[in-house]
């Protein structure tokens, strides 16, 4: 059969080559044009068909995702936004302040460093699609923060430092878990890597794709592996009288 199929892909003879158009054909299937008349009525449907999704989505969120997650959570504050179910591991307490959103395929972890780590979100803050909490001790996000999708903020390693620990499984000493927290109007741009330790100042903006392992300044732009401060006292003055 290998060789069967070998001969097909390097199409050695007619019968073979039209063999490999049938496959590609199969394979990668294009549809034929439509005349301009139709176009009109398959707007209609193309549009339904999303619109059918989003409103099944939104009524599972709704009677779904919202009465199991406000469940999991310590306390949550008015018009929860929910995407999807976020999935939470570990014995992590969770408060979220009014008008949270947070996008789908989140996750909330934590470890067992600490009894009682807490993952806190301030008012009107954004958690992007994809993205994951990790809080072994504590992770602060405060008010109208911007976190893009398939970010990942974490207050430990995941690991011991020690070689023979971490080939124990054993989970990170307590003095290697220190807390992050993020300012309000914060902007953390996609798959962004934020460690331990970090505190992002007010109204800071973090690059896409950074890795911030040291505090960022607020009113700042940093980004790079690790992120770098570029530019200073972006955007302060209109936030001076808040």
């Amino acid at each position: 059969m290998n060789d069967f199929l070998s001969k097909i892909r390097r199409a050695e003879t007619p019968g073979y080559r039209r063999l490999k158009r049938m496959g590609a054909a199969l394979m990668r299937p294009s549809g034929p044009r439509i005349p301009s008349w139709i176009k009109p009525i398959g707007r209609i449907f193309y549009h339904g068909h999303y619109l059918v999704i989003t409103s099944c989505r939104r009524l599972v969120a709704i009677f779904y995702y919202h009465p199991l997650f406000q469940s999991r959570c310590k306390s949550v504050g008015r018009n929860l936004s929910l995407e999807g179910l976020p999935f939470v591991a570990g014995p992590v307490e969770i408060f979220l302040g009014d008008d949270v959103s947070i996008g789908g395929e989140v996750g909330i972890l934590s470890g067992r460093s600490f009894d009682r780590p807490r993952v806190a979100i301030g008012d009107r803050t954004v958690i992007g699609w994809h993205s994951t909490l990790v809080a072994n001790r504590e992770v602060v996000i405060d008010e109208d923060v911007l976190i893009a999708p398939s970010c990942r903020i974490s207050d430990t390693d995941g690991h011991p430092r020690d070689a023979v620990k971490r080939a124990q499984h054993l989970p990170p000493a307590t003095d290697e878990v220190k807390p992050v927290h993020i300012g309000r109007y914060a902007w953390i741009g996609a798959c962004t890597h934020i460690m331990k330790g970090v505190t992002i100042g007010e109204g800071a903006i973090i690059g896409a794709n950074s890795v911030v392992v040291s505090d960022i300044p607020p009113y700042c732009i940093a980004m790079g592996n690790p992120a770098e401060v570029f530019f200073r006292n972006i955007d302060k003055k209109s936030r001076a009288g808040d």
